[in-house]
Formats: structure tokens, C-alpha cells, sequence
């Protein structure tokens, strides 16, 4: 009884909230509700939409050459396909560059190349298809034919090299182009917030830059490099314009990157394909729309869980 009355002495009343505090929380409860009635209608659309495109069969839907599956498997391989390749071209790039700007470059240079990056990410992705197709497909040419000569050996160097060099290999390319300065942009910003004390005591102890750096700077913003990765990836399977303009398709399951004989992407194909699309042809396009939008959530959910999960091993704790 008296442990009782004294723990109601001792607890301390809550302070009275404010009409702005309450506001103010509502006001945030609500954007963030928001989130999940938006995520919400748009998958409850394409579920609906996609139930007569996924049933479909080539006498419905002309787009069709047998059955839904048959046509959107290709589609899904490429999307995937060209966003990997990508993000293994980008991430080491973006990892290095953000060292370079936060640890390496001096402050006048870093400051320049970290304005060049911000702005970099702003360029629309039609300029990139351009430049993919007008600048960069004809001066990869001879490297792919290099490739296939002393490399042919290997499956993904193997087949007959494309003679206009628009590959899957340089639509990832251009994909990488496009995801670096996300990437870099908050690799940057994560190695920036390394607590200074971290990378003295490992310098005070004798190491290097670079040891500091593998022990001190990398340990403490894994999972931000995770993050910053699984975002580049997601705006590489979402991209459009860029890979419609530099791909040629032949809608084929394909790991050869130097051959005219491409998968395509569900994002391109459903960009070419919807203006002329009519009746369950639509349904169809918004069932590989769906596909889309579950290897995305999917993408960001193991993200998610990689980062919880390493969370308790970074520095930042």
C-alpha cells in the first residue's frame, strides 16, 4: 500500500497539450495515413484492372502469343536483369565517388563535384535515351566486338554482336548513368555524418586513410549504402523513357548482353504499347504493371529487413 502511494506521489503529472501540439500531431498523422490509403487504392486498381489481363489468351488479347505468362516472363527477366547490371556498374562508382568528395577531395573541389552530382540527378531520362543512342551506343561498338572476339567463350559475351549496339548492355549503361548521382548523392551525405571521434582514434592509432575509412567510415554507414542501393535500383527497374529509346527488343529470356536479341522491360513495354492498346490488351498491360509494383515492394521490403537487420552492427549505435 504504501509502495503504491508512493509511486503515485512520485509520478509526475503530463503536461497539458496545447491546441498547436495537437494540431500539429494530427496534421503528421495524417500525411503519413495518407501514405497507406495511396499505396492501398493503387494496388486494389491493378488487382482489379489486372483480373481480365492475367486470364487472358491470344484470342482475347492480340498482344498475346499464347497466355499472359508466356508474354510478361521476358518482360519481368529484363527488368530485372538490366536493373542488376546496373547496379553493379553504380554502386561501386557512387560508393567511390561519395569517399572522394567527403574524404579525399579538398573543400572547394568538393563542394563543386557535390553541386555537379545534385544537379546531375535532375537531368530528365529522355536526355539520357538520347545520349544512349546518339553518343554512347556507337562508341561501345568496337568494346563489344572486342568482347566477343577474345571473350566469345563466355555465354554472357556469346552471339552475334549487335550492329547498332542498342544491348541490354547499354541500356544498363545508361541505367547506371542514371542511378550514380542518387547513390552518391546520400553515400555522401551518410560518410559525411561519421562521428569525427571514430576516425581520429582510428588514425591515432596508426592507421591509415583508407584502414580509418574500411574500419571507421564503411561499419558505420553499411546500411545506408544498403538503402542508398535498393533506391538506385528502384528508380533502375522503374525507368522508362531512357530504356524504350536505347533498347531493341525481341521479348526474349536472354542473358547475352552484346546481341540484338533483348528481353525488354515491363516499364518500356507498357510506355510503347499502351498508346495503341485497346480492350483486354490494356488489362494485360496493367497485369504486368502489377507484376512491376510486387518486384518493387518486394525489392524495398528485403532492403528493409537487410537494414533492421544490420542496424545493431553499425557504428551508429
Amino acid at each position: 500500500m504504501t509502495t503504491t502511494t508512493e509511486a503515485a506521489v512520485t509520478a509526475k503529472p503530463k503536461p497539458p497539450q496545447r491546441a498547436g501540439d495537437r494540431w500539429f500531431s494530427g496534421t503528421a498523422l495524417a500525411a503519413g495515413s495518407m501514405i497507406l490509403v495511396t499505396l492501398a487504392a493503387v494496388a486494389i486498381f491493378l488487382i482489379i484492372q489486372s483480373i481480365p489481363g492475367i486470364s487472358a489468351t491470344n484470342e482475347t488479347a492480340s498482344i498475346l502469343r499464347s497466355d499472359f505468362w508466356d508474354y510478361v516472363w521476358p518482360l519481368a527477366f529484363g527488368t530485372v536483369w538490366a536493373a542488376i547490371l546496373a547496379l553493379l556498374m553504380a554502386v561501386p562508382l557512387s560508393v567511390a565517388v561519395a569517399l572522394f568528395i567527403s574524404h579525399y577531395a579538398p573543400r572547394r573541389l568538393a563542394q563543386t563535384l557535390g553541386y555537379i552530382v545534385d544537379l546531375l540527378a535532375a537531368v530528365p531520362s529522355v536526355v539520357f535515351g538520347l545520349w544512349g543512342i546518339l553518343v554512347l551506343a556507337p562508341a561501345v561498338l568496337p568494346v563489344y566486338m572486342w568482347l566477343n572476339t577474345n571473350m566469345g567463350w563466355f555465354p554472357l559475351f556469346s552471339g552475334t554482336v549487335s550492329g547498332t549496339g542498342r544491348t541490354i548492355f547499354t541500356a544498363a549503361i545508361v541505367l547506371a548513368v542514371m542511378v550514380v548521382p542518387i547513390i552518391t548523392a546520400i553515400c555522401r551525405e551518410i560518410f559525411l555524418q561519421t562521428p569525427v571521434l571514430h576516425e581520429e582514434a582510428a588514425l591515432a592509432l596508426g592507421a591509415t586513410r583508407w584502414e580509418m575509412i574500411r574500419m571507421a567510415v564503411f561499419p558505420y554507414g553499411r546500411s545506408g549504402i544498403v538503402s542508398a542501393s535498393m533506391l538506385g535500383l528502384g528508380r533502375a527497374l522503374g525507368e522508362t523513357m531512357a530504356v524504350a529509346m536505347v533498347l531493341s527488343v525481341a521479348n526474349v529470356i536472354s542473358i547475352q548482353l552484346l546481341t540484338s536479341e533483348n528481353p525488354g522491360t515491363i516499364p518500356a513495354n507498357i510506355a510503347l504499347t499502351f498508346p495503341e492498346a485497346y480492350g483486354t490488351n490494356i488489362n494485360v498491360l496493367i497485369a504486368t504493371g502489377l507484376i512491376l509494383f510486387i518486384v518493387t515492394f518486394a525489392v524495398n521490403a528485403v532492403a528493409r529487413w537487410v537494414v533492421d537487420r544490420r542496424k545493431e552492427f553499425s557504428g551508429a549505435n
